[in-house]
């Protein structure tokens, strides 16, 4: 890389610390090593961000300057894979708050979230009740100064483009945007170019992961190694005015959502290796 490049690539590319390491100290580290400008936070020693005392956010805070990374965006469990629609609201709501409180010390504003997996009521009782939900969390979430990334994953908006388009003209709030994920049509059966294209004008953040679909459901791989055509997503979105952050959840070593996690040197080695390779695909691709 030039110098310019390697300026854009630090300036446009982070991610997920607990893709890379479970301890903070860790986490860092490897982003920094790796040149990566930022990292997305979502469990520090096992805790989400909304779950640290007072003391041990500061602690954060401080280590985080001091790495000299900044934090886009705090992932929150709100609407995730440990939620249903069923789940009490007002423990969302504290989770909110929380995650509100570690976003504004980190400097950020930015919350991911999703839109709450079934618990076997019908379809359109599924759509009423989280539809209901992100609207109350969207109005608590302008109270509080921050903006609700949706992501294309786990919950009922995240099936398809047309269902993430009809929270985003429900809620119509700018404190409600989205993260695309580029290999999350691997569990729910659409191309990624297509759902991307429908809802480009409200993606605010990306996470990269590849993989393939198998009987068992989707296995996650390098980027580029996959049958998801990470350089067309990327493509689209620069060629359409994307000038966010692209940030690494490769799944290849740790998968919250099915309590998987390797060891240290597996865990760090994987996301080193998915760095590398999503690095050689940004190469290829023009940017501004």
């Amino acid at each position: 890389m030039t110098g310019d490049d390697t300026a854009n690539w630090r300036d446009r590319s982070c991610g997920i610390g607990d893709e890379a390491a479970p301890g903070l100290t860790e986490q860092l580290a490897i982003h920094a090593e790796l040149g990566l400008g930022a990292i997305e936070l979502r469990t520090v020693d096992g805790l989400g961000l909304h779950e640290l005392t007072e003391q041990r956010l500061a602690e954060v805070v401080a280590e985080v300057a001091a790495s000299g990374l900044t934090v886009p965006a705090v992932d929150t469990p709100i609407g995730n894979w440990s939620t249903t629609v069923a789940t009490d609201p007002e423990s969302e709501l504290a989770v909110l708050a929380g995650s509100a409180r570690a976003a504004h010390a980190l400097g950020s504003r930015w919350l991911r979230v999703m839109s709450y997996p079934n618990d076997g009521r019908p379809e359109a009782e599924w759509a009423a009740e989280s539809l209901r939900r992100l609207a109350v969390l969207t109005r608590e979430a302008e109270r509080l100064d921050v903006v609700l990334l949706h992501e294309n994953c786990q919950g009922w908006a995240g099936q398809g483009a047309a269902q993430t388009l009809r929270l985003l003209e429900h809620v119509d709030s700018p404190a409600l945007r989205l993260v695309f994920d580029i290999g999350n049509g691997l569990a729910y059966g659409y191309e990624p170019v297509g759902y991307l294209s429908e809802v480009l004008p409200w993606v605010d953040h990306v996470h990269v992961k590849d993989g393939h679909r198998t009987p068992a459901g989707a296995v996650f791989t390098l980027p580029g190694k996959g049958e998801i055509d990470v350089a067309a997503c990327v493509g689209l979105l620069e060629r359409s005015g994307y000038r966010g952050r692209y940030s690494l959840e490769p799944h290849v070593a740790h998968i919250p959502h099915l309590a998987a996690t390797a060891g240290a040197e597996e865990l760090a080695a994987g996301y080193r290796a998915c760095t590398e390779s999503f690095r050689d695909i940004w190469e290829t691709i023009g940017h501004e």
